[in-house]
């Protein structure tokens, strides 16, 4: 499968956003990942809809929306008006109103994606597989960027590939959490395809950082 990185903005200088953006577009890479966190589900609080909607404007970049948030379904509809183009919600936020949540994200012409925490088992994301567009296994807590990379979710996306493989899914499998240039082959082995790093590209050069994770 094409491996596709994903730079997450969280790590990136707000000061030179902008610039920041026109240097991951020259890089190779296709993704950009926005996380939004409330504050309830994660501890921290990120950006939200005014910022998603000013970069919109200047990039043509594919927006991965990642919403660390409560009751997601409540704002899927605004997120997807202002550009997002993946709209990944976390299964254990969305209890109750799972496959409503991954329709009505379909239904406005969006790709479905669903996030599980580093302690949530991937069969939990058996019943939904057929309707997912990318399972996102997180490799750290989520809520806080720089954390380092828990070894254990490497036999994690093995067995979300294999269960993939199993029901002839081709499904992206994302990975997000303290992945570098160092241990990306690691996770691109065992099945993941979509890599998402913050500081592993916005900390120095980013186009040789994005090279160096293809």
């Amino acid at each position: 499968m094409e491996t596709i990185i994903s730079p997450s903005i969280l790590a990136a200088d707000f000061n030179i956003l902008g610039q920041q953006i026109q240097e991951v577009e020259k890089s190779g890479a296709k993704y950009l990942h926005i996380d939004v966190m409330d504050g309830v589900f994660v501890p921290s609080i990120s950006f939200g809809m005014p910022v998603i909607a000013s970069i919109r404007k200047n990039t043509k970049l594919f927006f991965d929306v990642h919403l660390m948030i409560v009751e997601p379904i409540r704002y899927v509809e605004e997120f997807a008006k202002i550009g997002a183009d993946m709209i990944t919600f976390h299964l254990e936020a969305a209890k109750g109103h799972v496959e409503e949540t991954i329709d009505k994200i379909h239904s406005l012409g969006c790709k479905a994606g669903m996030s599980v925490k580093p302690a949530t088992d991937v069969s939990e994301v058996i019943p939904y597989m057929e309707k997912l567009d990318m399972i996102l296994i997180m490799t750290v807590e989520p809520g806080f960027g720089g954390q380092k990379y828990i070894e254990s979710s490497t036999e994690k996306i093995r067995r979300m590939r294999r269960l993939l493989t199993e029901r002839g899914l081709a499904t992206d499998i994302q990975v997000d959490g303290g992945i570098t240039a160092d241990n990306v082959s690691v996770v691109k082995e065992a099945g993941a395809n979509v890599i998402v790093a913050g500081s592993a590209v916005f900390k120095g050069n980013i186009v040789e950082n994005v090279k160096k994770l293809l």
